[in-house]
């Protein structure tokens, strides 16, 4: 699942693709993480418009959020079916824009940390639904949750999820609250294998403190020695497509992805 993504460039090229009227200014993110307010883009008042929405889906049902699961991936094969998510899916369906994410694949005892960017470095937009909370007290908290499916050949390597990316050309059937549920469902699809590059990193990026763009930076591990004062073997180089071990790797459990129902 996405646990973390980046939005990095400026607040002008983000408007400039989606068109929203707001003009917020924001700084670049290199490090999104869970329960952080996170930009959206949602279809509402007869345009599109920008917003800003707590990563953590909170269905209007749940009585105490603390008690309540994080979910911030939703898996798009039974979004249509689960009561937590359905209407969202029906009527309040967003995107969130971002610039790159992060995947971890575990070798041995270490979990190494890829990031998937367009090899553009340019915009792209998860799907994602959006709820409010109201709490008892008259308070509420707008919620969001992007959508994954089953990898693409690239990120299969790595994990076996992906987020859903939603294409230009297709942001507003996806927005449109009058896209039908089918047709809406026919748009969550895996991205192009030739749609992401893949570029291994430090683990700067593990810690939600850390924010800039040193995360983005290719990883170079030091030389090590064999203890004869010879070089070690080259560390292993990112697995390739098709990796059995790779897709096994992640537990079973859907950890944050809105299994609910």
């Amino acid at each position: 699942m996405c646990g973390r993504y980046a939005l990095t460039l400026p607040p002008e090229a983000v408007r400039n693709l989606f068109g929203y009227p707001e003009q917020p200014n924001f700084p670049p993110r290199y490090n999104i993480a869970p329960t952080q307010p996170v930009p959206v883009v949602v279809a509402d008042r007869g345009g599109v418009h920008f917003g800003l929405k707590r990563w953590g889906f909170l269905p209007g049902w749940v009585k105490d959020p603390k008690a309540f699961p994080l979910v911030i991936n939703v898996r798009s094969e039974t979004v249509r079916e689960k009561p937590s998510f359905r209407a969202a899916f029906m009527r309040r369906r967003c995107l969130m824009p971002a610039d790159g994410f992060y995947e971890w694949h575990r070798v041995g005892k270490e979990n190494r940390a890829y990031l998937f960017r367009r090899p553009d470095c340019g915009l792209f937009a998860f799907a994602a639904i959006h709820e409010t909370w109201s709490a008892p007290d008259g308070s509420e908290i707008d919620t969001v949750a992007l959508l994954n499916t089953h990898a693409n050949g690239l990120m299969s390597a790595i994990h076996p999820r992906s987020p859903v990316m939603i294409a230009p050309a297709q942001h507003q059937a996806w927005l449109d609250p009058e896209t039908t549920p089918d047709e809406a469902f026919r748009l969550l699809q895996p991205p192009p294998d030739d749609a992401l590059e893949i570029v291994r990193i430090g683990p700067a990026v593990n810690k939600v403190g850390r924010d800039g763009p040193d995360l983005h930076a290719p990883w170079e591990p030091a030389p090590e020695t064999d203890g004869s004062g010879g070089l070690a073997a080259a560390p292993a180089k990112p697995p390739k497509a098709g990796n059995t071990r790779a897709r096994t790797t992640r537990a079973s459990t859907d950890g944050g992805q809105g299994s609910l129902f």
